[in-house]
């Protein structure tokens, strides 16, 4: 048997799940607008479909949601390809390295 407080704390989990699934899709919504302006700005020859929801949720993970790193991280892709585009397979060929990544090899080096 439930009592009213657990039914409470449930309802409470199932907002807080509703409402964190509404943050991330407008956080990928304004991340995909972003990268919009980001493709139009990059004076690259070929298509970029980075504003995609998918390539947004990968780009915007990989810089950790920062604009210096995400421009870091097109920039890269773009120019160590030579394909003057930004696709899966630039951003796989990137040897960029997310500030996490950058912190955790400069830790292994102070050791």
């Amino acid at each position: 048997m439930r009592t009213v407080g657990q039914r409470s704390a449930q309802r409470s989990r199932c907002q807080a799940g509703k409402s964190s699934r509404k943050a991330t899709a407008r956080l990928v919504a304004d991340g995909c607008s972003l990268l919009a302006s980001f493709a139009t700005s990059l004076p690259l020859r070929g298509p970029s479909s980075i504003a995609a929801a998918e390539m947004a949720r990968n780009l915007l993970t990989r810089s950790e949601g920062t604009i210096g790193e995400l421009a870091h991280l097109l920039t890269d892709a773009a120019i160590e390809s030579g394909e003057e585009a930004i696709n899966q397979r630039t951003l796989r060929l990137s040897r960029y390295a997310g500030p996490t990544e950058r912190r955790r090899l400069f830790e292994r080096e102070l050791t």
